[in-house]
């Protein structure tokens, strides 16, 4: 059975409650590249969304809890902390996998009214390296072709996702799904560096061109922007053009939101990669987690320029923005 880290002698340990105590009575399925695999009892999948923010879409589903990819920007590390890991790396290295997520699905889709979206993948890659061995997301893919009337986004940055091209056309037959595929930067070197684990962006982009040809809704998300490291023109230009170029129906952005516990990843990176940046971030970030609503309007008036320029529709915009508003404010909600 796998267990939590070991506390010095001198301190207390903490009861476990909740998610905590069944996080620790996960069994370990694998181990192998720094990463361990745990299976995680649940008794929700679907999630619903509560906040005092006023997000459009209604329901979560996270078919796993911490991600592989291990981007050093990502906001969702806080979600482990509710099991007692507090260590932002283990957020990347203790994946768990939740059990029996398709029967959950299937007793819980009822709570669902008419033009209540579900989001798939709000807080870890529902298509990270785990889904080809435990194949979650693929089961509640296939519990969805069973149903109708229902509407779907889902968030990823893997090509993987084309694997299930052909269970995505049927849900789309009797339901309204689209696949926002998150693309940072074209630029190949920079993506390693921030995103370590994760698909290549010139593979995440013929994702979009394979899926649009299979019938199915696909775009880019480009998430997070980064001050002076992703948000240059020219960057932001080549990004819209190659999004064009691989057919996507809408591309959107949104600026770095840091918490906490994502600094304390993402600053020592960026002391590594990019020192001169260090004290630019730390004044920007000191006293909140979202940068002023200045710099996401002119991001958000240069992103609609270049998709004028670039001919991308906005056919799917107002979908394609509901989920991936998870992207920017799950941090308030508690979606795992």
């Amino acid at each position: 059975m796998a267990s939590l880290p070991l506390l010095p002698d001198s301190e207390p340990r903490p009861k476990l409650v909740g998610i905590a105590r069944i996080a620790a009575a996960g069994e370990s399925l694998r181990e192998g590249h720094n990463v361990e695999y745990f299976t995680l009892g649940t008794r929700s999948l679907l999630n619903r969304v509560v906040s005092r923010r006023n997000l459009p879409f209604a329901w979560a589903i996270n078919p796993y809890r911490g991600c592989e990819f291990a981007c050093k920007y990502c906001y969702a590390r806080y979600t482990h902390e509710f099991m007692e890991l507090r260590d932002g790396i283990e957020f990347e290295q203790k994946i768990f996998v939740k059990q029996h997520a398709a029967d959950l699905l299937r007793h819980e889709l009822k709570k669902v009214k008419r033009g209540e979206e579900i989001a798939i993948g709000t807080a870890t890659d529902p298509y990270q390296p785990a889904e080809r061995r435990f194949e979650v997301t693929r089961g509640i893919l296939e519990e969805f072709t069973r149903h109708s009337g229902f509407e779907i986004g889902i968030v990823t940055k893997s090509n993987m996702v084309t694997r299930d091209a052909e269970i995505l056309r049927r849900i789309a037959e009797n339901n309204r799904i689209f696949v926002n595929v998150t693309v940072t930067t074209v630029d190949v070197e920079l993506a390693r560096k921030l995103e370590p684990r994760a698909p290549r962006p010139d593979l995440r982009l013929e994702t979009v061109r394979q899926l649009n040809l299979a019938g199915v809704d696909a775009g880019v998300i480009c998430a997070p922007v980064l001050p002076e490291i992703t948000d240059r023109p020219r960057d932001l230009e080549a990004l819209v053009k190659a999004a064009s170029e691989a057919g996507a129906k809408y591309i959107f952005a949104n600026p770095l939101f840091l918490k906490p516990c994502s600094a304390a990843v993402f600053l020592p990176f960026l002391e590594e990669h990019f020192p001169a940046l260090v004290g630019n971030y730390k004044r920007r970030y000191e006293s909140r987690a979202f940068l002023p609503k200045g710099y996401a309007q002119r991001l958000s008036q240069r992103m609609a320029a270049l998709r004028r320029k670039y001919g991308i529709g906005n056919q799917h915009a107002r979908s394609s923005q509901r989920t991936h508003a998870g992207e920017i404010a799950n941090q308030q909600l508690g979606l795992f």
